[in-house]
């Protein structure tokens, strides 16, 4: 420990002595330093914020280990120069977006200059707009890179930083390898070309929003249903986030005409001050959509996240009562709609990852469309979609974590054109004397009861990470045999990249980039699947249980058999 307070102070006082880091930030770390208790010291420079395979995320401040302009500094020209390495000789492009966050959109400037400063073209939208408006204006624009500054749905402390290569999907390998190490040459902030070139920085247009909404308009099926029902109540809030610049617009394009906003959560606010967490995927986030959608009688409320790539949406039970559905509910609904509305089959295929609902797999291998599973990410699924171009069709893809796309013109998840399927979804419903929580019981008496839920365990810090690595080993290293009752069949480790039969013995390699997951699937037909998460402080538990639905009626019951299967899994996880 005393090791590496020394290591940490060094750290600080190279700041502190920096001529680059301005005074505000030096006052900062000067006061870090001054602190008997070392702790925030310590979690803000016992390493350098890591350029991952996504980019940035970090509780902002100031440090080694923090979002702040240095770290976005030595960020952006690494990526700069490995753009610069990668098109010689080509004029290069970038589009650039931001959130509601705090300092998004002084981190975007920052990174508008510096880009600037290295000879790249930059086109910046002049206000906060949704992530996938940023996906999407990297190919209309004919950008060679973009970024976008947010920290999805991380609490209000965190900012994040996203990178994207020209096909507008987040970069992959090899790209992103080669980014890291770039970035890792940066060694000193006097490395860093802070100061801008504004003749080459421009800001982007309403063209490309107008371009956006059409390519929504064109996927939209069953319109003249849409025409019949646009009058229905739905409840949209945007959780202090950029969605408001898109979602209510784009519900209108397609036709509805009665779409109720949550003025408390209208304005846009980095401080997130109605809720707890701007995070769709937490029932509190939800309350106030819930609220305002019972005070109107909408068929549907959704909540999108600050950068509106996730929405979480609830629905409407006979009794008036809101249902929040999860992910896997939402994305499966989706996919009922979609594939049973999909008129010409031929060579289409659909995407998720390997911790969404298997549900999913067991409606297209029925409905005759395929489906291919991905490592968690959307850059994953956006890899898939560019090997399969020009010889497959894309329909739409999820995953369990409230993210969905439908079409292939934008290359990440989009919570704007998800929010316009699931509205077409409720009138659909609608028009057949149903509601959507219909629908959803529906679905599984036709294809099986699947059941999901997700267990987050934060551990925060430099201690919380190390436990995080010990608890991983200790599930890959010292496997189950059995769990609640019911013999572990097979485990797939996809950071060796070998599933094991545990009955038989047998072996085979998996076909996916290494990852560090595990899956556990048992002789119930059970699945538990662990993983830390990429983005923040978490290990994740996925659990999965299933069983026949004969019919409505049984509901209740089964209901109440599968939620004791997933206590007994959160029981047994909790306790190793």
């Amino acid at each position: 420990m005393d090791n590496l307070l020394q290591l940490v102070q060094s750290k600080a006082e190279a700041w502190i002595n920096s001529p680059v880091i301005d005074d505000a930030t030096k006052t900062e770390v000067k006061s870090l330093l001054a602190k008997k208790d070392s702790k925030e010291l310590i979690d803000n420079f016992y390493k350098d914020l890591e350029f991952g395979t996504g980019g940035l995320r970090g509780v902002m401040g100031a440090g080694s280990n923090c979002m702040n302009q240095y770290m976005v500094g030595i960020a952006t020209q690494g990526l700069a120069n490995y753009l610069n390495k990668s098109f010689p000789g080509k004029k290069i492009k970038a589009a650039i977006a931001y959130d509601s966050r705090n300092n998004s959109a002084f981190f975007a400037q920052v990174t508008a200059n510096i880009f600037s400063a290295n000879g790249i073209e930059v086109y910046i939208f002049p206000e906060l707009r949704p992530t996938p408006l940023l996906s999407f204006a990297i190919r209309y624009l004919k950008c060679d890179s973009g970024i976008v500054i947010t920290a999805s749905h991380n609490p209000k402390e965190y900012n994040g930083y996203k990178a994207y290569w020209n096909d507008g999907a987040q970069v992959v390998p090899p790209h992103d390898k080669n980014i890291i190490s770039e970035v890792s040459k940066i060694t000193s902030f006097e490395q860093v070309k802070f100061n801008p070139d504004k003749s080459i920085i421009h800001t982007i247009g309403p063209e490309v929003e107008k371009a956006y909404y059409e390519e929504v308009k064109k996927l939209i099926p069953n319109k003249e249903i849409i025409a019949r029902h646009h009058n229905i109540p739905l409840a949209y809030t945007s959780i202090h986030g950029a969605g408001i610049t898109m979602v209510p617009e784009c519900l209108k394009q397609i036709g509805f005409s009665n779409i109720q906003i949550v003025e408390e959560q209208r304005k846009p606010d980095g401080n997130f001050p109605t809720v707890q967490s701007p995070n769709p995927e937490e029932k509190s986030a939800m309350e106030l959509a819930i609220r305002k959608g019972k005070e109107v009688g909408a068929t549907m409320v959704m909540a999108t996240d600050p950068d509106t790539d996730r929405v979480g949406i609830g629905v409407q039970k006979a009794d008036g009562d809101f249902i929040l559905l999860n992910g896997n509910q939402a994305f499966c609904l989706m996919m009922y709609f979609i594939l049973k509305n999909l008129k010409d089959k031929r060579d289409a295929y659909i995407a998720k990852t390997i911790v969404t609902s298997e549900l999913v797999d067991v409606m297209a291998a029925k409905l005759g469309v395929e489906c291919y599973n991905t490592l968690t990410g959307f850059k994953y699924i956006a890899e898939l979609m560019g090997k399969l171009e020009g010889v497959k069709r894309f329909i739409a893809a999820g995953e369990e974590s409230y993210g969905y796309m439908v079409g292939d013109f934008v290359r990440d998840k989009d919570a704007v054109s998800a929010c316009a399927f699931f509205a077409a979804m409720a009138a659909n419903a609608t028009d057949e004397g149903k509601s959507m929580y219909d629908w959803l019981i529906d679905m599984y008496v036709e294809f099986g009861y699947f059941k999901e839920t997700l267990l987050n365990i934060t551990k925060k810090g430099q201690q919380g990470e190390q436990e995080i690595k010990s608890m991983m080993e200790k599930f890959r290293n010292n496997p189950p045999a059995e769990i609640i009752g019911s013999q572990v069949a097979r485990l797939l480790d996809y950071k060796t990249l070998k599933e094991k039969n545990l009955l038989t013995g047998e072996t085979r390699s998996l076909d996916f980039p290494a990852s560090d997951v595990l899956q556990f699937y048992l002789e119930d037909g059970s699945k538990v699947s662990v993983r830390p998460s990429g983005t923040e402080p978490k290990i994740k538990f996925y659990m999965a249980v299933r069983a026949p639905l004969k019919s409505k009626d049984d509901f209740a019951a089964v209901t109440q058999q599968l939620d004791k299967k997933i206590k007994g899994l959160e029981e047994y996880l909790l306790s190793v």
